[in-house]
This record gives C-alpha cells, sequence and structure tokens, in this order.
C-alpha cells in the first residue's frame, strides 16, 4: 500500500488550470482499480493519493501519467506502508 503525498510548486490559479486533466486521471486509476481513496489536503497545498499496488515499481509508472506531474505543477512523496489494523472486516478484506 502507498500514499502519494502531493504538495503543490505553483500558484493555485495554476494547478486550477490542469484539475480537470488531473480528475480525470484519477478517475481513469480509480476504474482501473489502482486507487483507493484520493483528495486535498487541507489547507490547500497539494493532495493526498492512497495507491493499492504490490510495488514500489508499479508506482513511478503511475505518477508519472498524473498531469500535475507532467506540468510540472507538484512534487511527490511516496510513502509505503503496511496496513495492520482496520475499522471493520470488510475493509481488511478489501486493502490486503
Amino acid at each position: 500500500m502507498f500514499i502519494a503525498i502531493l504538495t503543490y510548486k505553483k500558484p493555485l490559479e495554476e494547478v486550477d488550470r490542469f484539475r480537470q486533466a488531473h480528475r480525470d486521471y484519477l478517475a481513469e486509476h480509480y476504474a482501473a482499480g489502482d486507487f483507493i481513496a484520493s483528495g486535498p489536503q487541507t489547507p490547500r497545498v497539494g493532495g493526498v493519493i492512497m495507491i493499492k499496488t504490490e510495488c514500489r515499481a508499479a508506482v513511478d509508472p503511475i505518477i508519472a501519467q498524473d498531469p500535475f506531474n507532467v506540468n510540472g505543477i507538484a512534487d511527490y512523496q511516496i510513502v509505503e506502508f503496511t496496513p495492520t489494523m482496520f475499522c471493520d472486516a470488510v475493509l481488511s478484506n478489501f486493502l490486503l
């Protein structure tokens, strides 16, 4: 399991120019089963994407496609973690 933490490096006006393309990218990866959750940080200085994949090597090609990455809008920090506790069994079965 991976978390991509995006930090904007451009003003919000420029971020907003690429927001629809970024949302289309997110929708594509939700449909493919790559993404579990995503959303903006509060305050709006970037975003977070929870990625379900087996290995770190699979994350880089996915992130490389993000219009925020392609257009130099955000920097990315990738954090790998192993979930061990869950709020319910359904979530556990889904994530593992």
